[in-house]
């Protein structure tokens, strides 16, 4: 496992964009009390920050949604494009919703008005604590030794143009899902699967959009594109035969946990799309070191250990480290790079309430214990992490609700 970042005592450097000075001297004296742990920078319109951010590195931008002239979606495109490791956080008020929906992109966290300074405190040091994780050397490295890194799959793109037109169409999605053979035909397969209990058989995109929802849509097409990138690849099969089926297991496995603990819908969305996606490191690494990753595979196998170990052994990452940085690459929301990059080891991650994070952790463990292969089957639940939850009580009934999920499908 990559070690974490060394506990150097360096000022974070914040920048805050509000175009009503009122609010910007609120900031001023609400966190007051940060200055020893932070360097604040105010602005007071989108192209006065981006001036700052020419001259000077920052490490957050918190901005405004509504603003004269260039708005907070537009600024913050305009900083992920440039700045793309910078941490971007929306703290505003009520907003319409086609501008909100355009922040979705570009946006790691959205904070609503008010705000105490203890929300905002906690929320910048945990999305910071995981872009150091992700900035590790060693990993850094890795990445830059890859001759490819998977592209933001083209369908998705065009899907999210579509949700975040002021009035996004079921029909508009479907046609756009339509519009590739292969996905229509994946999409369908995994609607009429067991998994998602529907029952009567769909048979379009766009009565499987009806029946999902579009956030459940556009998780599946952006996993199922993600994996097909590499399918003209000539990977182990033993790697990749059922690799595709493990990460949809493992996805409604995680929302199936987010919903008996009542969490609300965009950490179940958060959490099936983390689970979806949350061996896409290992493809990553096979494509890139091959020979290396054949050895991998070999030590997994003689040795008896999981792939995280023996990847970390022999090429000092693990896939989920290298997952987490592909998806902070696509702008994914830092909820879902968390649940991939800790899902081996909950330890490392700073959150202490459940999250996206604790229901792929279990579901990845419940996947491979439910339906075992091999060395991953033995992978053993932290309790110290789900004891510091409140939450060793719940493993059983998470248990039989995933393998009620399987004995429907053998129905």
């Amino acid at each position: 496992m990559i070690e974490d970042a060394p506990d150097v005592k360096v000022k974070r450097k914040i920048i805050f964009v509000d175009d009503e000075p009122n609010v910007i001297q609120g900031l001023r004296r609400m966190l007051h009390g940060m200055r020893g742990e932070w360097e604040m920078v105010f602005a007071g319109s989108g192209k006065e920050a981006l001036g700052h951010l020419e001259q000077e590195k920052f490490d957050v931008i918190i901005s405004d949604m509504r603003m004269p002239g260039m708005d907070g979606a537009q600024l913050l495109s305009e900083v992920r494009e440039r700045y793309p490791n910078m941490v971007r956080i929306v703290l505003s008020g009520q907003s319409d919703e086609e501008t909100v929906i355009r922040s979705i992109g570009p946006t790691h966290q959205y904070l609503s008005k008010p705000c105490d300074a203890n929300t905002i405190k906690a929320t910048v040091a945990r999305a910071c604590s995981l872009r150091d994780f992700l900035r590790d050397e060693k990993l850094q490295h890795c990445v830059a030794s890859m001759k490819s890194v998977p592209s933001l799959p083209s369908l998705y793109v065009r899907l999210l143009e579509e949700l975040r037109s002021p009035s996004p169409s079921i029909a508009k999605v479907g046609e756009v899902i339509s519009s590739d053979v292969g996905m229509t035909a994946k999409i369908l397969q995994l609607v009429n699967s067991a998994f998602f209990g529907i029952n009567r058989h769909v048979s379009s995109p766009t009565q499987a959009v009806n029946f999902l929802g579009l956030e459940t849509i556009k998780a599946l097409v952006l996993s199922a594109q993600a994996f097909s990138q590499f399918e003209k690849e000539e990977l182990p099969a033993h790697l990749t035969s059922n690799l595709w089926n493990h990460s949809v297991a493992a996805g409604s496995y995680a929302k199936t946990i987010t919903r008996l603990e009542g969490a609300s819908g965009e950490i179940s969305d958060h959490a099936f799309l983390a689970g979806l996606l949350h061996d896409i490191g290992k493809l990553v690494l096979a494509v890139n070191f091959r020979d290396t990753y054949d050895e991998v595979l070999q030590l997994a196998e003689t040795e008896r250990v999981s792939l995280a170990v023996a990847e970390s052994k022999l090429l000092g990452v693990t896939h989920a480290e290298v997952g987490g940085n592909l998806l902070g690459l696509w702008g994914l929301p830092n909820a879902i790079m968390e649940a991939v990059t800790f899902h081996h080891y909950s330890d490392g991650c700073p959150e202490e309430s459940f999250t996206p994070l604790t229901a792929v952790y279990m579901a990845n463990i419940l996947q491979h214990e439910i339906e075992p292969r091999g060395s991953e089957s033995e992978q053993h639940i932290d309790l110290d992490y789900l004891d510091r939850l409140g939450l060793t009580s719940r493993i059983d009934t998470w248990r039989d609700a995933c393998r009620n999920l399987v004995n429907k499908g053998d129905q």
